[in-house]
């Protein structure tokens, strides 16, 4: 049986964000690679839980601001939807990040976008995001939106794999 991971993003405050379960499927040179099936109960902050329309995989770089989620075919908007957080921190069976707003995402249809800069820009001043924060936060999303522009791996091939083992 494979283990369950608690995800949990929060926000710069400490405010607790998106959350959820995910299942631990393994690990290769890009990282960690979680998944969650069709109608995997997820839940923002304190709001009801509700269960997730499409299965996804989510990669967790061994270092890097950003997480990804590669979703399933049944999602018809975003083919990869990456966050833009502190790098990933381990506890057990919990990894937690704290989401800094700016998200990265390549749509079915090809098209790239970097998404969020003006919930960026409100939370950097009533945050008070450190400078080093919002550099690097700015930095991985221009370098993400290349390597996604470019399908430069993780972001071509590398979750077929993924996705195909959890739709098993």
């Amino acid at each position: 049986m494979s283990r369950v991971i608690a995800v949990e993003f929060t926000k710069w405050d400490g405010s607790l964000h998106w959350h959820y379960p995910m299942i631990e499927l393994g690990r290769d040179s890009h990282g960690v690679w979680l998944g969650a099936p069709r109608h995997t109960m997820v839940q923002r902050g304190a709001e009801p839980p509700n269960p997730h329309p499409h299965g996804f995989v989510k990669l967790l770089p061994p270092s890097g601001w950003w997480s990804a989620i590669f979703n399933d075919g049944s999602d018809g908007r975003y083919e990869v939807y990456i966050d833009i957080a502190t790098p990933a921190e381990w506890a057990g069976d919990r990894v937690t990040m704290i989401d800094l707003d700016l998200d990265v995402v390549r749509y079915r249809t090809g098209e790239v976008a970097v998404l969020d800069e003006d919930e960026f820009l409100l939370h950097r001043k009533s945050f008070g995001y450190p400078d080093r924060v919002a550099d690097s936060a700015r930095t991985a999303a221009a370098q993400l939106a290349g390597a996604l522009e470019h399908r430069n791996e993780p972001f071509d091939e590398a979750a077929t794999g993924w996705l195909d083992l959890l739709e098993r």
